[in-house]
């Protein structure tokens, strides 16, 4: 049986177009999500969080055929022009842009766009990801996964301290409901996949940093690249961090064991 139970897994290859659909999004689900990670919904002013846009992206491969079981963000962009609200008809559309073979795996860029029911583009969420093979155990010498892009933050001195979250195995699995991918649920699975326990998906992560943009800024649009440079397991303990620039900020990240695990780097705002 496939992950969708209905859709023949395919090796993605570039060019591969997802099918174009309408769709709305799921409200009741989202406000599950965001009380899971301790986020006001109210915060949104009727939009959708950005970051939900990472999960979505992830599942509309899979619904394509394209598998995640394995898979894990490396680089995920988020180009918002506005939020779409969470009672509009959305449409999107995308597909794999590139795909390259690395020591540790495959990894694959692709992009989907999401437009509003007025037809304008809203959002686009492209990502960059590596997927091991879940059949196997990982070999802990492999190093390489394609270029990695240079550090958004140099030093953790002289940040603003936002605020401090705790996972718990409860708090991810629940997050990870309705996930394809069971690194995020099952310890066998992480542990084939290198990993010491279950990780915490990207747009997890990513919720936070951008309900703490939103929190501060409300703006309405933003331009924003997300880099995942170490994982987050189910039982951690973590910071969010913002570096200012002039009278807003220019970056923000989640520091643990004093050390950065995901970083957001803010091209642009609109408020």
């Amino acid at each position: 049986m496939t992950e969708t139970g209905t859709v023949a897994e395919i090796e993605p290859y570039r060019g591969f177009q997802y099918r174009r659909r309408s769709f709305h999004l799921d409200a009741q689900e989202e406000a599950r999500l965001l009380a899971l990670c301790g986020i006001d919904p109210a915060i949104y002013s009727g939009g959708a969080d950005p970051a939900q846009f990472i999960t979505h992206a992830i599942n509309e491969g899979v619904s394509n055929g394209v598998s995640a079981n394995g898979g894990v963000n490396m680089v995920q962009k988020l180009d918002i022009r506005r939020l779409p609200r969470l009672d509009e008809e959305v449409m999107l559309e995308g597909g794999i842009l590139d795909v390259t073979h690395a020591p540790r795996g495959r990894v694959t860029t692709s992009e989907v766009r999401y437009h509003g029911q007025d037809g304008a583009l809203a959002l686009i969420s492209a990502r960059r990801s590596l997927k091991t093979d879940p059949t196997k155990q990982a070999d802990p010498a492999l190093r390489g996964a394609g270029e990695r892009p240079p550090p958004v933050f140099d030093s953790l001195d002289g940040l603003v301290r936002l605020g401090e979250v705790q996972l718990t195995p409860e708090i991810v699995q629940g997050y990870s409901l309705h996930t394809r991918n069971p690194i995020h649920t099952e310890m066998e699975a992480a542990n084939r996949a290198g990993y010491r326990a279950p990780i915490i998906g990207g747009a997890h992560g990513v919720r936070y940093l951008t309900a703490a943009i939103w929190r501060e800024f409300a703006p309405t649009g933003a331009d924003l690249d997300i880099y995942f440079r170490r994982p987050l397991f189910w039982d951690d303990g973590f910071r969010i961090l913002a570096r200012r620039s002039g009278g807003g900020w220019d970056a923000l990240c989640i520091e643990k064991d004093g050390k950065v695990a995901v970083e957001m780097r803010i091209n642009a705002l609109k408020t």
